[in-house]
């Protein structure tokens, strides 16, 4: 309630409401803060512990990408209960992303629309980083997308660059084919392309767990098409789901905004296809979209989700979500 009523609101005034002011203040501050923040991992606790694309998760809640891109404030995470930590996306190539103002929150919604465009310092500077920093104690994941600059037929070599790169730094890695905000991306989620790009990826991973991380908006063939092309070439996991282009429960002046909605809107249809997900594959998923209480993280572990992720739930309830449901998965 404390980050509710007063941290909430502080960060909500920043930079005259500015949500990317915000979230920069926000990294940078954890960043600093990051040592003396160790000791708080028992307060956010008690974790239930899981395994998943052979990996040992101290606990089911991690960070989703796009909150510390660039891994800026890596230690922290953990001492504020998270269990494991994705950064990114980040690209072969350093870029600006798209132009300002490109977050926008929707209260009423409990939702954001974003349009960052994988704005990052590149997956060099990002290896650079997270050998500087070694282990935080939790997995690290690593979202991978292609660089805006890059055309959509020389993708493959541009997600092999920030593979390589950064293979010695991953516990496993997001291919991120399901933001909206960079021009050709989705293509690659349409069986041929995609099977092609997961091909190369799975045969230069060398044992690191890929998991390919799908849109909310897509059909249920679809998706069954992704499934097949995982199923074709060994992919870990899966990732359910990215941002929607959908404006459905999106209320507000900023309702109308281009970009990917986040949040509370998404909750049902996030559940929906991470249920189809297990239905129709045995691959473990991850389930992100719309978890906004504890009891939205029990309903996505019970569609079959083996591990959650935060990001808008986290912007507007702060370390107290992660502590409740990490609290709620251990009572289980």
């Amino acid at each position: 309630m404390v980050y509710q009523r007063l941290v909430r609101r502080v960060l909500f005034s920043l930079g005259k409401g500015d949500p990317e002011v915000a979230h920069e203040r926000t990294v940078k501050a954890l960043g600093r803060l990051a040592p003396a923040m160790r000791p708080l991992r028992g307060l956010f606790g008690p974790h239930a512990e899981t395994t998943a694309f052979g990996l040992r998760f101290p606990g089911v809640v991690g960070l989703a990408a796009g909150m510390d891109k660039d891994g800026r404030a890596l230690r922290a995470w953990p001492g504020l209960g998270f269990g494991f930590v994705e950064v990114g996306t980040v690209t072969r190539h350093p870029q600006p992303g798209n132009p300002k103002p490109r977050i926008f929150r929707l209260p009423e919604n409990q939702a954001v629309i974003n349009r960052m465009g994988f704005n990052n310092a590149g997956a060099d500077a990002l290896a650079a980083r997270l050998a500087a920093t070694g282990p935080i104690g939790v997995p690290i994941g690593v979202s991978i997308g292609k660089s805006k600059v890059t055309p959509v037929e020389d993708a493959v070599d541009d997600y092999l660059h920030s593979l390589r790169v950064l293979k010695p730094h991953a516990d496993y890695f997001a291919v991120n084919v399901s933001s909206p905000n960079t021009p050709g991306l989705r293509g690659l989620q349409d069986r041929g392309a995609l099977d092609e790009l997961v091909g190369a990826l799975a045969a230069e991973a060398d044992g690191t767990p890929i998991l390919v991380k799908i849109a909310p908006d897509l059909t249920d063939d679809a998706i069954g098409e992704v499934l097949q092309v995982c199923a074709d070439h060994d992919v870990d996991g899966l990732i359910a789901t990215n941002t929607t282009l959908s404006r459905e429960g999106a209320t507000g002046p900023h309702r109308d905004e281009a970009g990917g909605l986040s949040g509370r809107p998404l909750t049902e249809r996030a559940l929906e296809v991470v249920g189809f997900v297990a239905k129709e594959s045995d691959l473990p998923v991850i389930g992100v979209g719309g978890i906004m209480t504890a009891d939205d993280a029990l309903r996505m572990l019970d569609a079959g989700a083996r591990l959650v992720q935060l990001y808008t739930g986290f912007i507007y309830s702060g370390p107290a979500l992660v502590r409740a449901i990490n609290r709620a998965t251990a009572a289980r």
